[in-house]
């Protein structure tokens, strides 16, 4: 090789590397990430086989192949078909967000969230999603404190088109409930819970999973540094602080995705798949949110490259007190867990 192409291959391979690190937080742009790729690639590419350009131009020539304008004719036709379907399912994509946007409208104009209402949304509100969660939720609402750092805390549940008691066992709880005509998914739900406490003027949100695997007494951890202004997220981790022995694949799987994402964001997350977090409502204007399963990745993605300030506090997981899981089983999970960390990375900024 000679020293040409030795350097051309020196500043491909560094060029790559310095787009990822550059482009992969809050600096994301994906057509400057799509073109200074392509360019190194490329540039690696031909100082390994400079014959590589010539080879591409001899294969288009397909003017001299026997069946060469059948064959023309059929490449075109597959980036045809390709671009269409590609096309195709944007158009679906908006259409599904439209249709979200309606349903938590429609939702959200049955709940009456004003000041005066006696269940009226205080400065801290925990977040629950539940979908068929009664018997949980009649061990968890009781637990959760009513103030925190001198602060009220209220609670919002989002029955998910439940066909249990869950909606009158939040009620008589003293939540404020509001239910989705049919059953969307955890991240929706979330989303239609993050649209009222953005009207309602409350201050910081609590997500919390309804199978008591979080702990309401360590709400504390996640609250303080917001109100301190340490950082602007607080994520609980089972990592840095304890778990009820459950799965070995799905603890294998925190693990793995952790290291993961804080590849692909430069930030280092412990615990991607934590329900159990707390944020500035303010914030989540500048977030955007699309995913109705698979979610918990989606909001750390989005707030780092958002420039927020995430942290993370030692908390304890508890195994599921009553019911199964709804995540359905590890490898199938873990598989719809990877491809949205990517889609969300990967989407414009």
């Amino acid at each position: 090789m000679s020293n040409l192409r030795f350097i051309g291959l020196f500043v491909g391979i560094l060029g790559l590397i310095l787009t990822f690190v550059v482009y992969r937080g809050p600096k994301w742009k994906r057509a400057n990430f799509i073109f200074f790729s392509l360019f190194n690639l490329s540039l690696i590419i031909v100082s390994i086989e400079p014959d590589t350009v010539n080879f591409i131009i001899e294969a288009l020539a397909l003017q001299y192949h026997q069946h060469g304008r059948l064959i023309g004719l059929l490449v075109f036709a597959v980036i045809f078909l390709l671009f269409l379907s590609f096309y195709t399912k944007s158009k679906l994509e908006i259409l599904r967000l439209q249709v979200d946007k309606l349903v938590r409208s429609l939702s959200a104009n049955h709940l009456n969230v004003d000041a005066d209402d006696k269940y009226n949304v205080k400065p801290i509100m925990i977040l629950i999603p539940a979908y068929n969660e009664a018997e949980n939720l009649k061990v968890l609402l009781p637990r959760i404190p009513d103030m925190v750092n001198g602060l009220e805390v209220g609670i919002l549940v989002v029955d998910d088109g439940s066909n249990d008691a869950t909606y009158s066992v939040a009620s008589q709880a003293g939540a404020l409930v509001i239910k989705n005509p049919m059953n969307r998914g955890g991240g929706a739900a979330l989303r239609l819970g993050y649209d009222i406490l953005k009207k309602s003027g409350a201050q910081i949100c609590i997500t919390m999973d309804a199978d008591c695997q979080h702990e309401p007494n360590e709400v504390e951890k996640l609250v303080k540094p917001i109100i301190n202004n340490q950082h602007d997220m607080m994520i609980g981790s089972r990592i840095i602080g304890n778990r009820e022995k459950d799965s070995f694949f799905r603890f294998f799987g925190v693990n793995l995705f952790g290291r993961f994402i804080s590849l692909m964001l430069g930030k280092r997350i412990t615990d991607p798949s934590s329900g159990f977090r707390a944020f500035r409502v303010e914030d989540l204007d500048s977030i955007n949110l699309y995913e109705d399963q698979y979610h918990t990745s989606e909001l750390i993605v989005e707030a780092v490259r958002k420039g927020l300030s995430i942290g993370e506090a030692p908390v304890t997981i508890r195994k599921r007190k009553y019911g199964q899981s709804k995540k359905g089983k590890d490898w199938i999970y873990g598989l719809y867990f990877a491809k949205t960390i990517f889609k969300t990375w990967w989407r414009p900024k």
